[in-house]
C-alpha cells in the first residue's frame, strides 16, 4: 500500500467522524433527530399508561381489601391474606432485582419499561441506532452525555447507549 493510499483511507475516515459546517450529514441527522422525538414521547406515553394500569389495580385492590375486611369477613381472617399479598409483592420486586440489577423502585421499574417500548418502537420505524450515534459522536463530539437513549421525562432519567 502507497503513502497515498494511506492518506487516503485516513482523509476517508477522519472525514466520516469529524462533520464540517456545511454537512449534508447535518440534515440527516436532524431528521434521525425528530423522529427519535417521535419515538421518545410515544414509549413516555405507553409506560405511564402502564403506570396508570398499576395504579388501578392496587387501589381496586386496596378497596377489595377494605370491603372485605370491614364489610364480609373480619380482621382475623383478613390478616393474613393481607400478610400474603404483602410477601407476594415483595417477591415481584426482589424478582424484579434478580432480573434487572437495578433497586426496584418506580423509577427503575420506569426507565426498564422505556428502554423496552423505545427499543420496540424503534424497530417498527426502522430507525438505525447505530448511523445514529455516529452522526451524533460527529457532529457532537464534546458531549458529556451518551446520546441514546433520552427521554424529556422528569429528571432526563434514562440515559445510555444500545450496543
Amino acid at each position: 500500500m502507497s503513502i497515498v493510499q494511506v492518506a487516503k483511507s485516513m482523509e476517508k475516515l477522519i472525514s466520516q467522524t469529524i462533520a464540517n459546517p456545511n454537512d449534508p450529514r447535518k440534515e440527516e441527522l436532524v431528521e434521525m433527530e425528530k423522529l427519535k422525538a417521535i419515538i421518545d414521547k410515544k414509549a413516555e406515553s405507553l409506560v405511564r399508561g402502564e403506570l396508570y394500569c398499576g395504579l388501578g389495580f392496587v387501589v381496586v385492590q386496596t378497596l377489595g381489601f377494605m370491603r372485605l375486611t370491614f364489610w364480609e369477613l373480619t380482621w382475623d381472617v383478613m390478616e393474613p391474606i393481607c400478610f400474603f399479598v404483602t410477601s407476594l409483592h415483595f417477591a415481584i420486586a426482589y424478582g424484579f432485582f434478580l432480573r434487572t440489577s437495578k433497586e426496584p423502585s418506580f423509577q427503575s421499574y420506569f426507565q426498564r419499561r422505556f428502554k423496552v417500548k423505545q427499543e420496540k418502537l424503534m424497530k417498527t420505524h426502522n430507525f438505525d441506532i447505530e448511523k445514529y450515534n455516529q452522526l451524533c459522536n460527529a457532529f457532537y463530539p464534546y458531549s458529556s452525555l451518551e446520546h441514546f437513549p433520552q427521554s424529556n421525562h422528569a429528571g432526563g432519567a434514562v440515559f445510555g447507549s444500545v450496543h
